[in-house]
Formats: C-alpha cells, structure tokens, sequence
C-alpha cells in the first residue's frame, strides 16, 4: 500500500494520504459503527484527540471527506501500529454511505490532521462525554494509564492519573456506545441519559455537578460533544476553576486550513477574540479561550 506524504501550507508536516482497507465494521449501538481501516502510516504516528479525513473513492456525492476522531488504533502480530478505529453515527449522506461499507471496501484517507490531547495530568482526570463525542477518550484512557503509546517520535506519561472518571450522556440507552471498553480499562464511569433509560435522568452536567464536589478534586477536564453541552460542561469547570480541553466538533471541508470553513472564535491574551481554524489549531483548544455562540 503506497502513501503519499501531504506538502500542504498548514497541515502536520508528517500527515500522509493512503489507501485503507475496511478490515472490520460493527454496530455498536443505535445508529452507531466502529469502523476499523487499514493504515499502517497513519496509525504510526497519529495521537490521541487527532484526527483524518476519509473520502470514498470513485465518488462525487458526497464530493469532500469527512473529518472522524480516532477512536483506537490497533497493531499487528508484531506488536506495530497497523491501522485505525474510528466511530460514527449514521446522520447524513456520507455516513450512509458508510453504513453500507463492508470488510474489504477501499476509502481514501488523509492524516493524522490537528493538535490532539495533551498528555494528561497526574492527578484526577475527568473525562466529559455527550452523544458520539466519547471517541476520542478510548485512546486517552489507554495512553493516560500507560497501556499504549501514540505518536513518531513516542509520547511518554510520566505518570498516570491517579483516578480517572467518565461522564457519558446520550438521549437513552439505546445509544450508549462502548462502555463496556472504557470500563474495562478500569476507569469509573458515570451515564446520563435524557430518558432515564440509563444511569442518571437528566444531561451529563448534572453527572459532572457530582464529580466536582468528590475527593480527590478533579485537576483537569477533558470533553467532546454537541456545542451546547460543551459550553454548559466549561461553565461548570469553570466555577470551580478546573482547566479544561473541549474537542470542537466544528464542521469541515478540506482537514488543512485552506477552504476557513471551520473557524471558530479563539479569544487572545488581550481579551479580544479572533478565528482559528479548528482543523489546524484545533481541533483542541484550552476551555478558557473558546468563545461560544451566546
């Protein structure tokens, strides 16, 4: 399989574009897949809170890709990253027509795109989830605790968390996606869900509210989700001064800073703001500098 290194203004000097290979697809709860690709480059060098770009060839409906968080990469019988994992729930056109991928099918893919994750604290780390956004946490949890490593040249943890814990909220039960892996992990995870199908009734702040008032204190929070819980979940850390990394999930044309389809507004250490693009200086960003839609 050739790769071809991206020589883009603005992109990761090292993202490359490759040819994968469907090597697993399965349902993991309403609406929603772990597509698994084959993609030795990119899953060599990609980190946690990365992401790529997928396209399916021979295509012009949908014309672009789309941009997809990594969920997990997996490796070989020689222990070497061989490829990725990634989550999706079926909303529109591009993810139909990903639905109807099967093991063997051929897409295009270029990465890894964006900043990702810093490595994490040493202290309480609390995760924040809302709807698909729990998968960029997989592989956050595994680096945190030191089960895997990510990224050419390696990023090492010095020392894991001493604790950490999941706050997941989807509308009902039906929609909870990979649980069973976080937990497995041996992390604490917290469900809400809008119908009290599951966990606690109500949205994943009210899950949070619980966390923060716990010992250890949380020392930082990481979240992804829809806008709106991502702006509720940063007031609240807010309040009580945790740091936090909210993942955007900002919609996107091209993956490189060309097309400035996916700014948002980044506030300066002057206090006034200006757009950066998510897909370059994001899609990461410290909680404190995001300024939301009022």
């Amino acid at each position: 399989m050739n790769d071809v290194v991206l020589d883009l203004p603005g992109v990761v000097s090292t993202a490359v574009q490759e040819s994968a290979t469907v090597v697993e697809h399965e349902l993991m709860a309403k609406n929603t897949w772990r597509m698994r690709l084959s993609c030795p480059a990119i899953a060599r060098q990609i980190v946690p809170g990365q992401f790529f770009m997928v396209r399916i060839p021979g295509r012009s409906d949908p014309l672009l890709g789309r941009p997809f968080a990594l969920y997990d990469i997996y490796t070989d019988a020689d222990g070497h990253p061989a490829g990725l994992d990634f989550g999706y729930v079926v909303v529109g056109k591009m993810t139909s027509v990903l639905e109807s991928l099967s093991v063997g099918s051929r897409v295009e893919m270029w990465g890894p795109l964006g900043n990702g994750f810093p490595l994490p604290p040493s202290g309480h780390l609390v995760i924040a989830a809302g709807g698909i956004g729990q998968t960029p946490f997989l592989a956050v949890v595994r680096e945190a605790l030191k089960r895997r490593v990510y990224g050419d040249p390696a990023r090492i943890v010095c020392t894991a968390p001493s604790r950490i814990t999941l706050c997941y909220g989807v509308r009902g039960v039906e929609y909870l996606a990979g649980v069973e892996e976080f937990q497995a992990e041996g992390i604490d995870v917290r469900i809400s869900t809008d119908d009290g199908s599951a966990g606690r009734r109500g949205f994943v702040t009210d899950v949070l509210k619980n966390v923060f008032a716990e010992k250890p204190a949380a020392t930082a929070l990481y979240c992804c989700g829809p806008e709106p819980m991502m702006q509720a979940v940063n007031r609240l850390a807010a309040s009580v001064r945790i740091p936090t990394w909210l993942s955007l999930e900002t919609p996107m044309a091209c993956g490189f800073g060309a097309c400035f389809s996916c700014v948002t507004k980044i506030r300066q250490d002057d206090g006034t703001w200006d757009y950066r693009r998510v897909c370059v200086e994001g899609p990461v960003f410290p909680g404190d500098k995001v300024v939301f839609h009022e």
